[in-house]
């Protein structure tokens, strides 16, 4: 590298700017080995197939280096080719629900193992495990087990794997060249209603130009509003684990409406 600068830090992880020898700016992520660089990595290659990403420049057990991505402020058209082009990679599918590669949000482990089943993938493989590392009081505990329960009703009709992110909040959609570029995620086969409602949990601009223009190229099944706090529950439990009981408060919200949903359904 020609050049480095220090972009602070993020979950343990150094942030650098820098210019290789051959000129092209980057990005590394760098820190103790650990297997999440290889996870994001993989999981940017596969959304890449059907989406604007970094390019994967290097990946090594203890950095992530990836091409530079220059940004601009966000506009209603820019927002209206995101929603169609987060749509498509949706479309685009996946094997299974899960991924072939070891799963991370931040720095937490997630299990990818594949499941044919969304509702049960997401209670085993998503909710309970994070339920057990917030530490919530017992009757916190109780409840998600009875919401978790109503999912199978809750979860409206059965969609195929679709491609999706897994951590699409506002900070990981950089708006550059005209429309969004994601980073960080935590991919696999998931529920496409899952990347809609994390953009809902803390807001993205111009989101309702976003949605409709996904409901143009790829629309939704009735009652997918209804359905966005059942999506919530796992980044709100993952809130919990990394920030505390600030976030209890929205998750047992989201908790108390996802059995409201579940009976209703």
């Amino acid at each position: 590298m020609r050049s480095a600068e220090d972009l602070g830090a993020s979950h343990g992880w150094r942030l650098r700017r820098g210019v290789l020898d051959d000129g092209r700016q980057v990005f590394a992520k760098v820190g103790a080995a650990s297997p999440v660089f290889a996870s994001e990595a993989a999981g940017l290659r596969w959304l890449g197939e059907a989406m604007d990403v970094p390019e994967v420049v290097e990946v090594a057990e203890d950095r992530l280096v990836l091409s530079w991505v220059d940004t601009e402020p966000p506009t209603p058209a820019a927002a209206e080719r995101f929603g169609r082009a987060l749509a498509r990679m949706h479309r685009a599918g996946a094997p299974a629900f899960g991924a072939p590669w070891p799963g991370f949000i931040a720095d937490l482990p997630m299990d990818n193992s594949a499941a044919d089943d969304w509702p049960a993938f997401y209670a085993t493989r998503r909710v309970l495990p994070f339920v057990r590392r917030a530490r919530l009081p017992a009757e916190d505990v109780r409840r998600i087990e009875r919401a978790v329960e109503r999912l199978p009703e809750a979860a409206g009709p059965p969609e195929p794997p679709a491609r999706i992110h897994g951590d699409l909040w506002n900070g990981n959609v950089l708006w550059s060249g005209g429309t969004g570029v994601l980073v960080d995620p935590a991919a696999h086969g998931g529920h496409r209603e899952t990347d809609l409602a994390m953009l809902a949990l803390f807001g993205v601009p111009y989101e309702e130009r976003i949605l409709a223009a996904y409901q143009e190229e790829s629309p939704l099944a009735d009652g997918w509003r209804e359905r966005v706090p059942l999506h919530q529950l796992h980044p709100l439990l993952v809130h919990v684990v990394l920030f505390g009981g600030s976030y209890r408060e929205s998750l047992m919200r989201a908790v108390d409406r996802v059995t409201v949903l579940g009976r209703a359904g």
